[in-house]
């Protein structure tokens, strides 16, 4: 295998977030599960990643039961299941040696949050040589506060997301691009 699907944090805790926006996830869904299906079709293994938390009252503690798919997230059998601690999939994980082994060059990344965790992995595992396709689409983020107050809408996180990453970290792909067909409405 040369390539695959990195699926970051694609759970239920997020549910439980007060910023969770519903409407969101919806082209989200659509969009990682086109891609997800198109992966399964082509044989590139997927990886899933878990974010997992010890704080209690976290829900993303493992504890509290919301550390799994997303309700909506379309089925599939992972290849490896990485649980982390971190922003990054790649640090205190086995991620870097299991893609090393098995010959990984490209990695997909799709997930939630994409400023954050997906961003964040897409760096780190560019820096560290791989060939990175950020499936932009396929990641979702939510509104947000700047140190100042002032509201940052989710959109504008995508777009200087993409911004930061474009040709130096990655290749900024949309779905439709990558499976080459245009998506279901």
């Amino acid at each position: 295998m040369t390539k695959i699907l990195l699926l970051i944090d694609v759970q239920e805790s997020f549910r439980h977030r007060d910023y969770w926006n519903a409407s969101r996830a919806l082209p989200f869904l659509r969009n990682i599960n086109a891609l997800i299906a198109d992966c399964q079709e082509k044989g590139i293994p997927i990886v899933r990643v878990f974010h997992c938390e010890t704080r209690r009252q976290s829900p993303f503690n493992e504890d509290n039961g919301f550390v799994r798919p997303l309700q909506g997230l379309a089925d599939f059998a992972e290849q490896l299941l990485i649980r982390k601690w971190r922003h990054s999939a790649a640090v205190g994980t086995p991620l870097l040696a299991w893609l090393r082994e098995h010959g990984v060059r490209e990695v997909i990344v799709a997930g939630i949050r994409t400023e954050q965790c997906c961003e964040t992995t897409t760096r780190h595992l560019s820096d560290e040589g791989f060939d990175m396709t950020f499936a932009t689409d396929a990641t979702l983020t939510f509104d947000m506060l700047s140190p100042d107050g002032a509201p940052v809408a989710a959109d504008d996180i995508h777009a200087r997301t993409e911004t930061v990453l474009n040709q130096r970290f990655a290749r900024i792909s949309r779905v439709a691009s990558l499976i080459g067909e245009p998506l279901p409405t």
